[in-house]
């Protein structure tokens, strides 16, 4: 056994074979060595390895069935709340739209903020525009921004009686809604500045217009009529309405026979997404105390448990699940959607510390140089480019890069000077 383990741990992580799958591990072991039941223990074995799992890319279909939110029964008791940030500046200092959406109707409203805005600025922009023209809300529903798990926030909606429902982390489709209106907005912004070139805050009210006045396919109708009962005079249809009204009964009756059908129609369209979306999905259950991979995302210049850019490994060591975080990681919701984690088939005995790491609440860090081991020059045609060998913080000096010396001085300015006279 102790041979073959030999052989495998050659075959599969040596500098010459770099990690190969099963299928190519296999051929190249079949012409020189074979025991009973080899081509299962080969596919056994690089199933279980570790950095297999952390950096290689998953070819399966997505994990986890779709799973809708309960479906709203009346008008602007449920809604959604996000934010489409980092618009360029206005006159009046606007860069950003606060967008809110009732899930019933699909009506929304957006709302210009500015980014220095606290929450209690959010709070009464709130009570202004959303519960003094349709009440307070049952739930609000939202990722997890800084406004949306500050204490004073949730502390007002405590006060209303609103219930607070956070996305998981990293897994925006929780609101789904609003990310697909965020899109529609920006579309229309867009079109508005290059058609009229207006500043977008003063093409939000119309937008917000046309957008509560188209028609929506899970409605069967626009926005607009499904909150008032009615389509909203427009230049293009300005007598479409007629001059019947309703009163009395005859009003409640229809009323009642429109909100049954805004909710049947919504079933019907929320049944139909989930027959789409899990076509595309599988199943997949994790029991206590199973490990798990977490998946992570690399963001440039933005180091993720250990190595930025592309090559940053695809999920982080595993932890235990729901998920279990170590003390350090505190600050992270341990609450993830079951897309963003991998079963780990095998519990490396060997794991990176990482508790001297600060780690920040999106799981992300960044790492800082803080030697200099060793300086190169490489001759171009135009000039001579400068190369140092730096070694990063939390990384011995085996695992130091090469960085040119322009990249250091504009992303690390000062630490080629301080570090001049250590370096021989």
């Amino acid at each position: 056994m102790e041979l073959r383990k030999k052989i495998l741990d050659e075959a599969h992580t040596s500098m010459f074979t770099m990690h190969p799958g099963s299928n190519k591990m296999y051929q190249d072991l079949k012409q020189k060595f074979w025991w009973t039941h080899i081509k299962r223990e080969i596919a056994k074995y690089v199933s279980e390895c570790d950095i297999c799992q952390r950096v290689k890319a998953d070819h399966l279909k997505p994990a986890g069935m779709l799973q809708p939110l309960a479906l709203p029964t009346w008008k602007w008791e449920d809604i959604h709340m996000d934010f489409i940030v980092g618009l360029p500046r206005t006159q009046k200092g606007y860069d950003s739209i606060w967008v809110i959406i009732d899930r019933f109707t699909k009506s929304a409203h957006f709302i210009p903020v500015k980014n220095q805005y606290n929450a209690q600025n959010y709070a009464e922009i709130y009570i202004s525009r959303i519960v003094s023209l349709h009440g307070v809300p049952r739930t609000i529903t939202s990722d997890r921004g800084s406004l949306f798990v500050s204490r004073f926030w949730e502390q007002l909606q405590t006060a209303l009686g609103t219930t607070l429902i956070h996305s998981s982390a990293y897994h925006p489709q929780t609101s789904g809604q609003v990310e697909r209106v965020n899109q529609i907005l920006e579309d229309m912004l867009r079109a508005c500045a290059l058609t009229y070139s207006t500043k977008w805050d003063e093409c939000l009210p119309l937008a917000e217009f046309a957008y509560n006045n188209s028609y929506q396919k899970s409605l069967e109708m626009a926005p607009f009529e499904a909150l008032y009962g009615r389509r909203c005079r427009t230049p293009l249809n300005w007598s479409e309405q007629g001059e019947h009204v309703t009163f009395g009964p005859d009003l409640v009756t229809q009323a009642e026979k429109q909100v049954k059908l805004i909710h049947s129609n919504l079933k019907r369209a929320q049944s139909r997404q989930k027959s789409y979306s899990d076509k595309r999905r599988r199943p997949l259950v994790f029991e206590a105390d199973d490990h798990v991979y977490l998946w992570v995302s690399p963001k440039k210049g933005v180091h993720r448990f250990g190595v930025k850019g592309k090559l940053a490994p695809r999920y982080n060591r595993p932890v235990a699940y729901r998920l279990e975080l170590p003390s350090h990681l505190a600050a992270v919701h341990d609450v993830f959607h079951v897309s963003q984690l991998k079963k780990c088939l095998r519990v490396p005995e060997e794991a990176v510390d990482t508790s001297q790491i600060q780690i920040k609440p999106d799981l992300t860090y960044e790492e800082r140089p803080i030697k200099i081991l060793d300086q190169k020059q490489r001759a171009t045609r135009r000039r001579a480019i400068n190369f140092y060998k730096v070694q990063w913080s939390n990384y011995s000096e085996e695992e130091a890069t090469w960085e040119q010396e322009e990249y250091l001085q504009t992303k690390y300015p000062g630490f080629l000077l301080a570090t001049e006279n250590e370096y021989v």
